[in-house]
């Protein structure tokens, strides 16, 4: 996740296990994936006192993460990523988050991932059909 002024708590790396991939396949087990979270907080990050109640519990945060891949199967990490940053976003007290999914499927690939922002009261842009430009 990329390094930013704004003031956010970050989580990198955390563990999960999940049904997902678009061959049925390769969603018949559980497998390896990894997510990171950067939540930027609705409060910010001054004044909060040492207190828990004031910020982002990233430890709980951490097991909406592990519980939404769990949920259920998917066949894209986009998908996932969307769900986990809705419930991040529904759950905490959050100005914004970024989620990124890295999955360890490819044979000579470190990894394949995906990376979204979402932020409070905003909408999440529609993507145009696969082989189909969107207007830039």
């Amino acid at each position: 996740m990329p390094d930013s002024m704004e003031e956010s708590i970050i989580v990198s790396g955390i563990e999960l296990l999940a049904r997902i991939g678009v061959p049925e396949a390769e969603r018949a087990l559980p497998q390896r994936l990894t997510v990171s979270l950067r939540m930027m907080p609705a409060r910010g990050l001054a004044g909060i006192g040492d207190h828990l109640a004031n910020t982002v519990d990233y430890a709980a945060a951490c097991e909406t993460a592990r519980r939404e891949a769990e949920a259920k199967p998917r066949r894209l990490i986009e998908t996932l990523a969307e769900d986990i940053a809705a419930a991040l976003m529904a759950g905490f007290p959050l100005r914004a988050v970024e989620v990124e999914v890295r999955k360890y499927i490819l044979p000579g690939v470190d990894y394949a991932a995906v990376r979204i922002r979402r932020e409070a009261g905003a909408r999440p842009l529609r993507s145009a059909p696969h082989g189909v430009s969107s207007p830039g």
